[in-house]
């Protein structure tokens, strides 16, 4: 008796180049977390606005929408360490989740920036600069020499157990939808840029290309129904993190990266 086996090549594949190399990096950020989660601190941003105090966080997010008006979500694509726990969960539970959900983040994101603002004018207003704010030696998880400071342990199991729970629940990149509290910060700063339309990084389609072959919906790990957006030939979406895998799974080359102001 012969038993033939048929191997899904489209399975075993190399990643492109490009693929390969935001890996990488998503994969390099996920291994440092440890290291950098303070700088990604939306409570220490809270407890340094009661005392007037900015520190290393809030100068973080600051980054992050200004980076967003000429690059967009590109750090939720290429370096996230909480997107990256979320892509390689995937194949645990590669389903795409609905869009009806992304207003959770809002619900989450709206109160604790009003919170940070009351807190700042309670406080007088920021009259302090400390990036190392409670954190001895630039070093996330070192233990303080008089034994007190955040649990940092028990905030990155949490955090680790939160985003991939959702992923691995929910499905793709749901963390990224429901409870990430940086994601807002670009989308304020890439709905700026699209108002005033300057040049940035931004996805570009040739809806004639299309084949409607579906490979860039079913590859886009946000969710986004983006064959729908190559047809209306508006590819600008709150959601995009511009990873690119449907600018690299296009089989005719009908979406690519532009840096313009898309008029």
């Amino acid at each position: 008796m012969h038993i033939v086996m048929e191997i899904d090549v489209t399975k075993t594949r190399q990643l492109p180049g490009r693929q390969r190399v935001r890996k990488a990096l998503l994969f390099i950020s996920l291994l440092l977390f440890p290291v950098t989660l303070y700088y990604f601190s939306p409570a220490l941003i809270l407890q340094g606005a009661a005392e007037g105090v900015v520190n290393a966080s809030l100068i973080v997010f600051g980054l992050m929408f200004v980076g967003s008006l000429f690059v967009g979500r590109l750090w939720c694509g290429w370096a996230c360490p909480a997107g990256a726990l979320q892509e390689f969960a995937s194949p645990i539970n590669n389903r795409r989740v609905s869009r009806r959900i992304n207003w959770i983040k809002w619900a989450i994101w709206i109160p604790w920036a009003g919170l940070i603002v009351a807190l700042a004018v309670s406080a007088g207003g920021y009259h302090t600069v400390d990036p190392l704010y409670q954190l001895e030696g630039g070093v996330t998880m070192t233990i303080p020499l008089d034994g007190e400071g955040p649990p940092w342990f028990m905030i990155y199991y949490t955090i680790i157990a939160l985003f991939a729970g959702l992923a691995i629940i929910v499905g793709r990149r749901a963390g990224c939808h429901t409870i990430c509290w940086m994601a807002p910060f670009m989308i304020i700063g890439r709905r700026i840029r699209n108002l005033v339309k300057w040049p940035s990084l931004r996805l570009a389609a040739e809806p004639t290309a299309c084949n409607n072959c579906m490979t860039c919906t079913r590859n886009c790990p946000m969710s986004l129904d983006v064959n729908g957006m190559v047809q209306s030939a508006n590819m600008e979406n709150d959601e995009c993190i511009l990873c690119g895998n449907c600018v690299d799974g296009c089989p005719k080359s009908a979406i690519g990266f532009s840096f313009s102001s898309g008029r």
